[in-house]
């Protein structure tokens, strides 16, 4: 009995160790999300339009939550921080503008809130000068906010939050 309950104990700890050094940081749904959603439903298209469109909703709808939540505080910076368009796609253009947008390996690890921008922008025809460089610009700041996060030193953070409010 005592023996088995060391094997559980040392299974369940490799089984927590492995989960655990499998996560990553993780910010934001990305393109690698985006192509996965098929998979998990056994492509059945029905279901990843489903998925997908619910998942825009969302996204599009705690963007109007921000939005409205700032412009009661402070109209004028709400109007700057949200004034990307977003909706000048049907929900049905933009997951298949995101599906092709996403086709394009480079562009996997661009959060998918990047990504309805990004879509938007093509289908209202910003000229390649303007859109080109945002894109670039994206995946600049994307990879390195992951390499931020990759090299960032927990413990130095525990310890400055620690020192910071100790009294």
């Amino acid at each position: 009995m005592k023996k088995s309950k060391i094997i559980l104990l040392a299974l369940s700890l490799l089984l927590f160790l492995n989960i655990l050094s499998g996560q990553q940081n993780r910010l934001f749904w990305d393109g690698r999300d985006w192509g996965r959603v098929a998979k998990r439903v056994n492509y059945q298209p029905e279901s990843v339009y489903f998925i997908k469109s619910a998942y825009l909703t969302g996204a599009l709808d705690g963007k109007l939550y921000g939005y409205l939540k700032t412009w009661a505080v402070n109209a004028d910076l709400a109007d700057k921080i949200f004034s990307e368009k977003t909706d000048y796609l049907t929900m049905r253009e933009l997951v298949k503008n995101l599906d092709y947008f996403y086709e394009d390996p480079m562009n996997a690890y661009i959060p998918i809130p990047s990504a309805i921008v990004i879509a938007n922008m093509t289908a209202s025809r910003v000229p390649p000068e303007v859109l080109d460089p945002y894109i670039s610009a994206t995946r600049d700041w994307i990879n390195k906010l992951h390499l931020d996060l990759d090299t960032l030193n927990y413990s130095r953070l525990l310890e400055e939050k620690y020192l910071k409010y100790k009294d």
